[in-house]
Parts: C-alpha cells; sequence; structure tokens
C-alpha cells in the first residue's frame, strides 16, 4: 500500500523472520488484557480495535482506536506489563512477533528502531489531540471530533469503498470514549445526524460530510505522510 514505505531488503528478511504467525480475532475478543505480561506484540493487519483502561467499578475509558498497520503490545514490551487493555472492535487479523527479540531490531536494524519510535510518537500525537478534545470541547464538538478522526484514520489506510467509510461502532463505545453517559451521547449523535453529517446504522457509522464534522470539531486533519509498518 503507497501510504507505508517499503522495507530495506535486510529489514524484510528479518521482519520475516520475527513473525511468528497470525491471530484470526472475532468482535469482543480481547487480545491484550491489562496487568498481563505478553509474550508477543502485535501489527493489526485488518479490521479495527480499540485500547481502554477499566476502574474498580467497571466504568471504561477508551483511549484510542486501533486500524491496520498499527503496533499493539509496546507498552508491554517496555515496561513489564500492560498498563492498559486492547479488544477487537471488528473481526480482525494480527501478525505476531516474538515479544524477546525487540532488542536486536534496535541492536540490528536501527532503521526498524526508529520507526518504533515514530510509531510511538504518533500515538503520543494522537493522545494529545485527545486530552485537549476532552478538556476544551463541548459534547457535540467531541462527538465531531471522534469520528472526523476516526473516518480520517480509515481512509489513510485505504479502508474507503466508492468514497463511503463506515465506523464499526456503538453509541457506548463513543460514551465511553468521551466520557459522556449513554444518554448524553444519543441526543449529541442524533444533533450531528439532523445536520446531515453523519448516519447512524445498527452498531455502525456512517460518515456523509467529514469536512462539516472537522469545521464544526475545529480540527484541520491528519498530516498526509507516508509511514512505516513493523
Amino acid at each position: 500500500m503507497p501510504q507505508f514505505r517499503p522495507f530495506e531488503p535486510q529489514e524484510l528478511k528479518f521482519v520475516a523472520s520475527f513473525k511468528i504467525g497470525e491471530l484470526v480475532a472475532e468482535t469482543g475478543m480481547m487480545l491484550l488484557a491489562e496487568g498481563a505480561h505478553s509474550a508477543h506484540l502485535y501489527t493489526l493487519l485488518s479490521g479495527w480495535a480499540f485500547r481502554y483502561k477499566t476502574l474498580e467499578d467497571g466504568r471504561r475509558q477508551i483511549l484510542n482506536y486501533m486500524l491496520p498497520g498499527d503496533l499493539l503490545g509496546l507498552q508491554g514490551s517496555v515496561i513489564g506489563e500492560m498498563e492498559h487493555s486492547i479488544e477487537a472492535l471488528s473481526p480482525s487479523v494480527l501478525c505476531v512477533f516474538q515479544r524477546d527479540r525487540l532488542d536486536e531490531v534496535f541492536r540490528n536494524h536501527p532503521g526498524l528502531g526508529f520507526d518504533i519510535a515514530w510509531l510511538a510518537s504518533r500515538e503520543e500525537r494522537m493522545l494529545d489531540e485527545h486530552l485537549l478534545s476532552l478538556g476544551r470541547r463541548s459534547a457535540l464538538e467531541r462527538a465531531a471530533y471522534l469520528l472526523a478522526f476516526l473516518h480520517e484514520r480509515a481512509k489513510a489506510v485505504g479502508l474507503s469503498a466508492h468514497g463511503a467509510i463506515t465506523l464499526p461502532i456503538t453509541q457506548v463505545h463513543v460514551a465511553d470514549t468521551l466520557g459522556l453517559s449513554v444518554v448524553h451521547t444519543n441526543k449529541t449523535l442524533r444533533k450531528l445526524a439532523d445536520r446531515q453529517l453523519i448516519r447512524w446504522l445498527d452498531r455502525t457509522c456512517q460518515v456523509l460530510d467529514v469536512a462539516g464534522l472537522k469545521a464544526l470539531s475545529g480540527w484541520d486533519g491528519l498530516p498526509e505522510r507516508r509511514r512505516p509498518l513493523i
């Protein structure tokens, strides 16, 4: 895919040996659990997932969404245990890597090591945007930003079919991302639908006017640049 930088021949040879298999996940499957020590890293090859933390009483905060090309489980590789959980949002396929060989990447393949640092930095930038949205945007602006953000990310990895992108999220997912009640979320999404910006379907959302969502939220969109793939 043109949005990913090509491998150097020696990098491709290493990554082929670094990969130990593929994992097929159904919707709702937990891929990584908070507090667990995972022996594996993953790259999402197809499908959607989301990263979240929970309080002791079960309340959940969705931190970010994972799309094809994203690296999962890096935090556990560096710290030793996962401090968040990851769940499949749709049927997914993941590339599986052996975590204990990660040091070889940095020692022998500095280009790939830089790619991993780039992916971690990109995640940090996205979390900065999410924090700004939660702290300073209104509920309507938050919802508009989130749906525009997911649309732009999906478009960037070729998930559009004839220009239409369907987001596999429920109103509960939106509520847990925006820090709103489900009732408040329902009213907010209805306002976006009334403005012909989105169409809410059964457990999915179709973005009709991404430019309108971006204008409403005051978000400029994602920068277009070639990105790495591990």
